[in-house]
């Protein structure tokens, strides 16, 4: 017979054998680092200009930095800071490599979603964030995830639930409580509405004083920030349903969103959520807070089948949260829910494989311009990042073949380059007023 606190003692070993892992996988001091890139990433693969071209600037600007000399070696290494300081301060051609960003728009909100574990929804979000960073952008990035891979990739442990997704529903039930508490239902009557008591074992914890910033984690790259979670995060789904009885009038699926707005536009330019595998109130807040959806799939059968499924009862959801009493929440959002864009991409795909290249029509046929051109291929270096819970720009490419690290990284770079390009014409038209269309062109 196996109580709870037999599972308890269970997880408690499995922590100690976690964080050997974590030792060996990261730096002595259990602290995951970034590496430093060459002169030759840096100009081909980042900037997208000739090793000469770099060289001649560096060389005709002293005070531009120079990088880092290994011992016997003769090629330049560079710091993603130093990166970003020659990204300012260098023009190509009179053009700035400084990436491309609507001005006076918010940052953009992408959540990468599917109903199926193992769909690669850790994977694209880690190396979308990493591609995103090279590329100049500041990320934040927000784990739904009670799993917590998108974290653990990114470097982080020992979370405490307090300072995840659940703190800030929590947070949000207690702020939007007093306000509620606070508001009249009509200005003729004046009459107040019900009083909502919360009990001190929710008020007690204090979490309604935390600053927006207590939940933004720093990472090992210096332009992306993460707001982590962590396994004891997964009774989110059981407290919140506590927290509606408490207060029915609470839009839940809104904490998330309301959380951002609080983030000021200037912060960060891209922010990308990692997703459960489940339709609960973690993942609800996550697509409702996001402006685009992005549905990773792998190449089978089951995974189509199950992605079906995942819209269906997203669909169903989105359709339910509409009539939520009427209510329109506080925030960036309204009801109904609508994404700028939605698209599907294709995860652990083999060119060679005949499944492969017949689910690949599939899923195009079926969703048409909304599937991505640019799967993320399957390959050895892919594999191996994932064991060492890094994406394929984090992996020095001496630790391989560079035709292996190479394969790899350009899968992920042209996934990523659309991705990019998809999130830019999304961008532009960010919070601008739909289009009304009158009887006649609805019904042309």
């Amino acid at each position: 017979m196996y109580t709870h606190e037999d599972l308890a003692r269970l997880q408690t070993q499995s922590l100690k054998m976690q964080s050997w892992i974590r030792q060996q996988t990261f730096s002595p001091e259990m602290e995951k680092t970034l590496r430093r890139f060459s002169s030759w990433e840096v100009a081909e693969l980042i900037f997208k200009v000739n090793q000469s071209t770099l060289r001649g600037r560096l060389a005709a600007d002293p005070a531009l930095p120079q990088g880092h000399v290994e011992e016997e070696g003769r090629q330049r290494w560079y710091s993603l800071e130093e990166i970003n300081e020659l990204r300012r301060r260098i023009k190509v051609n009179r053009k700035s490599l400084m990436p491309e960003r609507p001005a006076g728009k918010r940052a953009i909100r992408v959540a990468i979603s599917n109903f199926k574990g193992g769909a690669g929804k850790s994977t694209t979000a880690l190396h979308f964030a990493h591609a995103a960073a090279l590329d100049g952008y500041r990320v934040l990035c927000v784990d739904f995830d009670p799993q917590a891979t998108l974290s653990h990739s990114m470097g982080l442990a020992d979370i405490a639930e307090d300072y995840t997704v659940w703190g800030i529903m929590a947070r949000d039930l207690v702020r939007e409580t007093e306000r509620m508490n606070a508001s009249f239902q009509g200005a003729e009557s004046g009459t107040a509405l019900p009083q909502r008591r919360l009990p001190e074992s929710i008020v007690g914890m204090g979490l309604q004083d935390l600053r927006v910033t207590d939940f933004v984690k720093p990472t090992s790259w210096p332009t992306i920030d993460l707001i982590p979670s962590c396994a004891n995060a997964a009774f989110v789904e059981f407290a919140s349903a506590q927290y509606r009885h408490l207060n029915p009038e609470w839009s839940f699926f809104a904490a998330v969103s309301r959380y951002l707005d609080q983030i000021p536009d200037e912060d960060y330019d891209i922010m990308i959520f990692d997703c459960p595998p489940a339709i609960g109130y973690q993942s609800m807040n996550a697509v409702f807070a996001a402006d685009m959806l992005y549905i990773p799939s792998g190449p089978g059968y089951w995974e189509y089948d199950s992605t079906t499924s995942f819209i269906g009862q997203l669909s169903e959801a989105l359709e339910d949260l509409s009539a939520f009493n009427g209510v329109v929440p506080a925030g960036t959002f309204a009801l109904p829910k609508a994404f700028q864009d939605v698209r599907f991409l294709l995860t652990r795909y083999e060119a060679g494989n005949d499944l492969h290249r017949a689910m690949r029509d599939a899923f195009m046929k079926v969703f048409g311009e909304r599937m991505t051109e640019n799967p993320i291929e399957m390959t050895r270096a892919v594999e191996q990042s994932g064991r060492f819970l890094s994406s394929i720009y984090e992996i020095d490419y001496r630790d391989m073949t560079r035709e292996t690290w190479r394969r790899a990284r350009d899968s992920f770079d042209k996934a990523y380059g659309e991705f990019r390009d998809n999130v830019l014409e999304a961008w532009r038209t960010l919070d601008e007023e739909p289009e009304v269309k009158s009887k006649e062109e609805l019904e042309a």
